[in-house]
């Protein structure tokens, strides 16, 4: 079975939508979007959307739960991309950051002190806006993971 791409989808920039809808195209890769409310999707056989339950984490649970290791999961939510690492999948964040397993907990404990101190009001806002440079980034980071495992034997699926 191919390996397969989970988007969640709620937060992606349409930008990073865009170029994985391109790749699915080309190399035939399954594609699944996850998020609670509906969104556009292209007309892909092997581009497919799943709606969930409004609700905390719903979507990421759901991402985890049918993940197979190896698959790949788009997501700027870190203890998605942890628990995502944990059950041997790959993370990549749509400003273009792979996430690894030796800095998630690095990464987890950050966001966790960031967010102890946006409840005490000193610190505000998240990342800042998505730009050309993080489009760029997430199309070099992920067309390189795509490509990496051609390389390695992975082939397009519609040949499998």
């Amino acid at each position: 079975m191919p390996f397969h791409i989970w988007v969640d989808a709620d937060a992606a920039p349409v930008a990073v939508k865009d170029i994985l809808f391109r790749a699915a195209e080309r190399t035939g890769r399954p594609l699944t979007l996850v998020a609670n409310q509906p969104m556009a999707m292209p007309d892909l056989d092997n581009v497919n959307f799943l709606l969930v339950d409004s609700g905390f984490d719903v979507a990421d649970s759901e991402i985890v739960r049918r993940m197979n290791p190896g698959d790949l999961v788009i997501t700027a939510d870190i203890p998605l991309a942890a628990d995502v690492l944990a059950k041997g999948g790959y993370a990549l964040n749509p400003r273009g950051e792979m996430y690894d397993a030796g800095t998630i907990k690095e990464k987890l404990a950050m966001r966790d002190f960031m967010s102890t101190l946006r409840d005490a009001g000193l610190a505000g806002g998240g990342p800042g806006a998505f730009g050309t440079r993080d489009k760029q980034a997430f199309a070099g980071k992920l067309d390189g993971f795509l490509t990496a495992l051609e390389r390695n034997g992975i082939r397009d699926s519609r040949q499998e």
